[in-house]
C-alpha cells in the first residue's frame, strides 16, 4: 500500500523534478517521523486489539534472522563438501 502511494506520487513527475521531491524524504527528521508513524500504526493495529499476530511476527522474524545468520556458514560447508567430492575426498 505504501509503495503504491509512493508510486502514485512520483508517477506524474518529470525526471528532473524527482530529486527535489525525494530529497526531503531522506532527512533524519523525516525518517524518524516515518518510523514513529509506522510503530504507532502497528501498535494500533495489533497491540491495542490484543491480537496474537505480534507473537507470530517475533517467532517468524526470529526464525528468518537465525536462518540468515547461519546461511554463510552453511554455504561454506556445502562448498567444502562439493570441493571434496570433486577431488575424491570424504566430504568431512
Amino acid at each position: 500500500m505504501a509503495l503504491r502511494n509512493f508510486y502514485n506520487e512520483i508517477r506524474g513527475l518529470k525526471v528532473k523534478e524527482l530529486p527535489a521531491h525525494l530529497k526531503p524524504m531522506f532527512t533524519i527528521d523525516y525518517v524518524k517521523k516515518s518510523i514513529n508513524k509506522g510503530l504507532d500504526n502497528y501498535h494500533a493495529k495489533y497491540i491495542q486489539t490484543s491480537s496474537i499476530d505480534p507473537l507470530l511476527h517475533v517467532c517468524f522474524g526470529g526464525m528468518i534472522f537465525s536462518y540468515l545468520v547461519a546461511l554463510p556458514e552453511e554455504r561454506r560447508h556445502l562448498e567444502h563438501q562439493q570441493h571434496a567430492k570433486e577431488h575424491g575426498g570424504s566430504g568431512h
